[in-house]
């Protein structure tokens, strides 16, 4: 089974809907359909995000989400590989890792000096899976502010 990933556009909306509100019921968010279309149509519409869509002979079988960012002390442009989800049936098939070598050619098509992301220290599976993809555990320590009660 081949698996070929492109950039998501309108055409790839509804697939990408279906994914995305699975990957926040993942973490813990209440399904609905239409919100997860509706954020992702107008980030990808206002040019605020680039989603890239796995296919696994076909079928949607996982993507990642794409932030821009910016380096004040390497005055340059960087991403954020926000989002990363696989669907349950594709697991242990490589989508994930050809989706985060996907987001790295296309960041730095891009020009960009860099491309990061965050996940929880206690998420091995998916530390190891980003380590044998070339990725490094930077020594910085993440923080967070929350404005919105129950919202991670």
């Amino acid at each position: 089974m081949t698996v070929s990933i492109a950039r998501a556009g309108p055409a790839d909306l509804d697939d990408l809907a279906v994914l995305f509100d699975a990957y926040r019921q993942f973490y813990g968010q209440p399904a609905d359909l239409a919100r997860a279309r509706e954020w992702l149509r107008s980030r990808l519409r206002l040019g605020e995000a680039v989603a890239l869509l796995a296919r696994r002979d076909g079928p949607p079988a996982g993507f990642v989400q794409l932030y821009p960012m910016f380096s004040s002390v390497r005055t340059a442009r960087t991403w954020i590989l926000n989002d990363l989800f696989v669907a349950p049936a594709a697991r242990r098939h490589g989508v994930a890792r050809a989706l985060l070598e996907a987001a790295a050619s296309f960041a730095r098509s891009d020009g960009a000096a860099g491309i990061a992301l965050e996940t929880a220290q206690d998420n091995a599976a998916a530390r190891a899976l980003y380590r044998a993809a070339g990725w490094r555990e930077d020594a910085t320590q993440w923080y967070s502010l929350d404005f919105a009660a129950g919202v991670h």
